[in-house]
């Protein structure tokens, strides 16, 4: 018996390289994927080898969790290599930076 599959009511999708992108920075993109009516939001941020952000990114109002994908990421105090999971509280600040480029996962849940 075939029988065909749905997705639930209120499923969205996009693939990165059909989300617009945003230089914020130099060498520094930012991809929107998805944003929640109660402001919660998840992006694809983009990293040049040797970029920086030019001053501390602090979490406001909310956390703000990342997925490195692929390169190296730093917040300015440690290397996080593919595959590592961040969990930054909310009101927590760090400096990203990366020398061999990364891609980046960032969902904050609290707008």
């Amino acid at each position: 018996m075939n029988q065909e599959i749905l997705a639930q009511e209120g499923y969205t999708s996009v693939t990165v390289a059909d989300s617009p992108v945003r230089e914020l920075f130099p060498g520094v993109r930012l991809r929107p994927l998805w944003t929640g009516s109660d402001g919660a939001h998840a992006n694809v941020l983009e990293m040049d080898p040797g970029t920086s952000w030019p001053h501390r990114d602090v979490h406001s109002p909310g956390p703000e969790e990342v997925y490195v994908v692929s390169g190296t990421f730093n917040d300015g105090a440690r290397d996080y290599p593919a595959g590592t999971f961040l969990h930054a509280p909310a009101e927590s600040w760090h400096i990203p930076q990366t020398t061999t480029g990364c891609t980046l996962f960032v969902f904050y849940p609290i707008g």
